[in-house]
């Protein structure tokens, strides 16, 4: 029997049992993809990591496994894991992560983490190509929600974003699962949406003051039917790539997201006069185990 030891940690998390929950194998060697796979499935949470030994100049490989699938890049997953080879090398509060979609740099303060997205210049955009009041009726929204036309932004895992005017628009969004087929896919063959309202109302005042941002991310199961993620740190990174797409950068943002499915989790994002893009949150450690497999 081979004996592997994971960690379980929250990531974006303010409370115990908030923020988006993670699961990671602190040295995945012997392994083949099946297992992971298997084992993703196992805990059945949004994603599952596997640290494998560093490559390219970096601190540790790693992989992301969903139940269904494997992910090049993933914001919570990368804070999570950071927080884990941090404590496993002692590196300091400075890592770096090798990772299918690059090498991404994560910093600490504490236990807060923070990662630079690995966009390679400017943030990929694309139009939708379905019509806007198409993709708002798969919401259960209705085309005058829409702040503007939905597009695809790429910064290490191209999603849909879908910007609507109101707080209330957020709330009442509720996919039709009935209608998942007529979904745009993304590159890698998914259908996700990130919808999302500025609520400046509720921002801090005075200079650096942060946007508020409420944001939900739907995407669609792999045994079908539409789920919700809690905290979506690739969403939020897509979010600063918007920004910058629409020229409102410098920009500082702070995220709320997975109250509606009892998750709280806050997000920060601040994107730089250069284009650089980054998201932070805070990770905390629920506790540690192990599995035993032939």
């Amino acid at each position: 029997m081979k004996t592997y030891r994971y960690r379980l940690l929250n990531v974006f998390a303010e409370s115990t049992f908030g923020g988006n929950p993670l699961c990671v194998f602190e040295d995945a060697r012997g392994m083949d993809d099946a297992t992971m796979q298997a084992l993703a499935l196992q805990f059945n949470l949004s994603e599952t990591t596997f640290v494998l030994p560093a490559e390219d100049g970096a601190d540790a490989r790693v992989r992301i496994f969903t139940p269904g699938y494997e992910m090049r890049f993933a914001g919570h997953p990368t804070l999570g894991t950071a927080h884990v080879v941090r404590a496993l090398l002692n590196r300091g509060d400075a890592v770096k992560l090798s990772f299918p979609a690059g090498i991404v740099d994560v910093q600490a303060q504490g236990d807060t983490w923070t990662l630079t997205a690995p966009t390679q210049g400017a943030p990929r955009t694309a139009a939708a190509k379905l019509a806007p009041a198409v993709i708002a009726s798969h919401l259960g929204l209705r085309e005058d929600d829409l702040l503007d036309a939905p597009s695809w932004v790429d910064t290490g895992a191209d999603q849909l974003l879908v910007p609507v005017r109101s707080l209330d628009a957020v709330l009442r969004a509720q996919p039709d699962s009935g209608r998942l087929e007529e979904w745009e896919l993304s590159s890698l063959g998914r259908r996700t949406a990130y919808v999302f309202a500025f609520d400046d109302a509720t921002a801090g005042a005075g200079a650096g003051a942060r946007r508020a941002v409420t944001a939900r991310y739907f995407f669609a199961k792999a045994g079908g039917g539409v789920a919700e993620d809690p905290g979506t740190g690739s969403a939020c990174a897509n979010l600063g790539g918007w920004l910058i797409a629409r020229g409102e950068s410098p920009a500082q943002v702070r995220v709320s997201q997975g109250d509606q499915v009892q998750r709280p989790c806050r997000l920060l994002l601040d994107v730089s006069a250069d284009g650089a893009i980054r998201v932070g949150g805070r990770v905390i450690e629920l506790g540690q185990g192990e599995v035993r497999l032939p």
